[in-house]
């Protein structure tokens, strides 16, 4: 064969070597699948200890519903059921015990975020009901008529 062929094909041994010599220098040795195979994906043995100590962040609808029991069972049998508090209220993280890390966002854009009517009908968004947020009462908050945990109950004040 003509040089034109062997240098690019040395160019990408040399490439890949050296891809693989770079792996043994700067991927730690105790970084694997190790016993819990491929399907949690990989990890670094020596950083599980480092991992435990940071704290969960965002929790589900089943860490709110103790305190907030009524709003719980509203959510539950409404057409919002299958949404967790957190995406309305912002990470759970250390509530109750620093009750002004969770707030209660009462912004038109929260709900207009789901509630736009779209034009893509092949989409599961054609089904949410949606509003034209510049016609429908665009100076008011919706939670002035709408109750957010169960929409089809009459907004509780």
């Amino acid at each position: 064969m003509k040089s034109h062929v062997w240098r690019p094909l040395f160019i990408v041994l040399g490439v890949a070597a050296l891809a693989l010599i770079g792996q043994v220098f700067l991927v730690p040795k105790d970084f694997g699948v190790w016993q819990r195979g491929y399907m949690y994906g990989w990890h670094r043995k020596g950083n599980e200890a480092e991992w435990k100590k940071v704290s969960v962040k965002y929790r589900t609808s089943a860490y709110c519903k103790d305190c907030h029991r009524d709003k719980f069972d509203d959510l539950r049998q409404s057409p919002h059921a299958n949404i967790m508090c957190e995406n309305c209220h912002g990470p759970g993280g250390n509530h109750p015990e620093d009750p002004p890390s969770l707030t209660i966002d009462r912004r038109r854009a929260l709900c207009v975020r789901c509630h736009c009517r779209l034009p893509y009908k092949a989409s599961g968004r054609s089904a949410i009901r949606g509003i034209n947020p510049v016609t429908h009462y665009p100076e008011a908050e919706c939670v002035m008529c709408h109750y957010p945990h169960n929409p089809k109950l009459e907004a509780k004040r």
